[in-house]
């Protein structure tokens, strides 16, 4: 991998896999819509002379195929927001697929869990069967074929599945991005779903470091990836971790059905969150073994350390302190 070109930089695993394409001394293209938010990414990183920014739409596929000039790799990185998936989600993919064709490109395809709808083994390998019964299952399972579709004979794709995630760059797109970041603020904050239940989480550092790992293989391209996390962790325990990194003991309130269907009256992704509850309830596990068996060994920050350097990492961005009240 020479030169890479991050599709979507300044979402949570966007931001994430620039830093670590940086850190490894690639010659990166990081494209997005705000230019502002661009700049903020480079400055974050400071100001490396090996990361350029590009000011594109991802829909539009000629913006990608000016930024991806030089480029052997592309990430995919751009997602769309729930209320908007299935109108948009495909017609994004095929932009990217498109310019990447044109150019001949590799592509990174950062994707979740939700095609394979109910667990149907404890650890869920990539061979297990896909049968979403939400709509936005079915609608990513379509994507996922469209990715792997002959008519895409000049580019090389891989779709790499990462668990719910953390980190410092995690957003509003993870569910608990916006927890973390009230914590940190020392304000209330909202947790969705079930908080007693264990569930698998992938810190964003980790994840993008595997996904560097296999985005440098040739022999990874055709294939599904899962990155696994560092195991089960319940609600409850986030929030005790995160309280006592920051310093803060406001409430933390956890929002089943009946609260996000509330919430979704003002803020219309809220209420698409809830047909995706069962994940909060029968929680789905990726299992690593292949990645550890063709790749190396899985990377995997405890949680501990993982949410502490999450909350104090997001205090220092918003210039806050720590607060005891």
């Amino acid at each position: 991998m020479k030169k890479a070109i991050v599709v979507g930089a300044t979402g949570g695993t966007g931001a994430s896999v620039t830093e670590e394409l940086v850190r490894r001394g690639i010659r990166t293209v990081a494209f997005g819509r705000s230019r502002g938010k661009l700049e903020q990414l480079k400055a974050n990183l400071g100001n490396p002379k090996h990361l350029t920014i590009a000011v594109g739409d991802a829909f539009r596929l000629n913006d990608i195929v000016t930024a991806s000039e030089g480029a052997d790799v592309l990430f995919h990185c751009a997602n769309v927001p729930y209320h908007e998936m299935v109108s948009k989600l495909i017609p994004l993919g095929e932009s990217v697929m498109e310019a990447a064709n044109r150019l001949s490109l590799k592509v990174v395809v950062i994707d979740g869990i939700y095609p394979y709808g109910r667990r149907q083994a404890d650890r869920v390998t990539e061979d297990h069967p896909k049968q979403p019964h939400t709509r936005k299952g079915k609608i990513r399972l379509a994507y996922e074929q469209m990715l792997f579709d002959d008519r895409w004979s000049r580019a090389k794709v891989m779709i790499v599945r990462l668990p719910d995630y953390y980190g410092p760059t995690a957003n509003e797109a993870s569910y608990l991005g916006s927890t973390l970041e009230a914590i940190a603020a020392g304000k209330m904050a909202f947790f969705i779903g079930n908080m007693r239940v264990p569930r698998e989480y992938v810190y964003l550092p980790d994840a993008a470091f595997m996904i560097a790992e296999l985005a440098a293989r040739d022999e990874a391209y055709g294939e599904n990836w899962h990155i696994p996390g560092a195991g089960l962790i319940s609600g409850r325990e986030i929030v005790r971790m995160a309280r006592q990194a920051s310093g803060s003991s406001k409430p933390v309130i956890p929002l089943g059905r009946g609260g996000l269907s509330l919430l979704g009256m003002a803020v219309p992704v809220m209420k698409e969150v809830v047909e995706m509850l069962y994940l909060t309830e029968e929680p789905l596990v990726l299992c690593g073994d292949k990645y550890k068996r063709l790749i190396g060994p899985v990377r995997a920050t405890p949680f501990e350390e993982g949410i502490t350097n999450t909350v104090r990492a997001l205090q220092r961005k918003g210039q806050m302190l720590p607060k005891n009240n």
